[in-house]
């Protein structure tokens, strides 16, 4: 007898770690954190959404085009002015100029972008390479597709990757590289010479490279550097990025990505049959957005470096070792000088203990990486700057508490 594939709701399950021992699907640690942070009142630094809106001028362009009756269903490839504001977006910040006609598409979000592309380009028997800890859709989208992820380790304390670990991973089964670039949950920014060596050795097993560059402006001293510009790797890369995290619009779901035309056709093709279009005023509202000066966006990275720094002298306080992030709005931390080896179980005890949620890094990791993580916990803190101070002065008492 044939062997019997799993459903699909079992592959998503499996690649995201979440089906239970009895094969069933098992809660997320997402929802369980969320669970216990609202039973005991606990500020949630689990989940990596902000707490206040993003800019008022891109709020009110959104109901000004709902008023004047843009709530209809948007072209399939999103509407010419925000393709035509990606498109400038990438030439102002990068140097990039895709076609907004033929090399740019808006996407349900970057989750679908990502999704689609993975779709259009493999299937059972291909093998798609990320970094480890990866973030958790990627696993389930992975599994969804039929193919098999394979991952490189990002080493602390500043997760870089072992660029031998690096090519090992690579086999003539690798069709797809997928990237995440500032990268969650560590909240490295890797440099040019990491990204040029992803882009050689994609070139040299001829595999494409789909990059997430949905943190591109949330960097802290340091440039995010696109693989799209580096030589090689163009007429090999789709770019994605979206609107959620730089405006704190998460709820729009306003996503977009570029590359050559004949990889965004095939991505196309897909993605007209998952959510064809989306969000008709929003996608004019993320048009104004990505016009904002120069100021908006140096702001935005200014702002959260003061957050992530608020939040660290109170990790530190609480006697653990703080791996400050260049990227991202993450920080990790290591439970080891606590004595704590296992980061899942302070997970659960952390609402109770000091009223802070957090999550294990672990469940970003297939087994192997989950073991050479398993004293590490992600905060986010996209948060405000109160509630940031509070959970600081909260997690200080930490040690005392354990």
């Amino acid at each position: 007898m044939a062997e019997t594939l799993p459903a699909p709701w079992q592959r998503a399950a499996m690649g995201a770690n979440l089906l239970a021992s009895d094969g069933t699907l098992g809660v997320t640690i997402f929802e369980e954190m969320t669970t216990l942070a609202v039973r005991t009142g606990a500020i949630n630094l689990g989940q990596g959404f902000p707490d206040e809106d993003g800019p008022a001028e891109i709020k009110a362009a959104a109901q000004a085009a709902i008023a004047q009756g843009s709530n209809q269903y948007a072209p399939g490839k999103g509407i010419p002015e925000l393709r035509q504001a990606v498109s400038a977006h990438q030439q102002r910040f990068y140097g990039l100029a895709p076609d907004p006609d033929t090399e740019v598409i808006v996407t349900t979000g970057a989750t679908e972008g990502i999704a689609a592309s993975l779709m259009a380009f493999v299937g059972p028997g291909d093998e798609v390479l990320t970094f480890e800890p990866f973030y958790d859709s990627y696993g389930a989208i992975i599994g969804l597709s039929g193919a098999t992820h394979v991952t490189a380790p990002l080493l602390a304390p500043d997760f870089m990757p072992d660029l031998a670990a690096l090519e090992n991973a690579f086999s003539s089964r690798t069709k797809v590289v997928l990237l995440n670039n500032p990268h969650n949950p560590t909240g490295a920014v890797f440099p040019a010479d990491v990204l040029q060596r992803v882009v050689e050795l994609a070139r040299k097993y001829d595999a494409l490279i789909v990059t997430d560059e949905v943190y591109e402006h949330l960097t802290f001293g340091v440039g995010h550097i696109p693989v799209a510009t580096l030589p090689g790797a163009a007429e090999r890369t789709v770019t994605i990025s979206s609107a959620g995290k730089t405006f704190s619009f998460t709820g729009w779901k306003v996503g977009w990505l570029s590359g050559p035309e004949h990889l965004v056709s095939a991505i196309r093709t897909v993605k007209q049959f998952l959510t064809y279009s989306s969000g008709t005023p929003f996608q004019s509202a993320i048009a104004a957005g990505l016009g904002l000066p120069d100021a908006f966006y140096d702001g935005v990275a200014a702002t959260l470096g003061k957050k992530r720094d608020i939040l660290s002298d109170g990790l530190r306080a609480a006697g653990l070792d703080v791996f400050t992030p260049q990227g991202t709005y993450f920080v990790n931390v290591d439970t080891s000088p606590l004595g704590i080896s296992d980061s899942v179980e302070l997970a659960r005890r952390l609402p109770e203990l000091v009223g802070v949620a957090a999550i294990p890094v672990p469940v970003f990791c297939h087994p192997e990486g989950a073991e050479r993580t398993r004293s590490l916990l992600r905060f986010a803190f996209c948060k405000k700057t109160e509630v940031l101070e509070e959970a600081a002065t909260r997690l200080a008492t930490l040690r005392d508490r354990l």
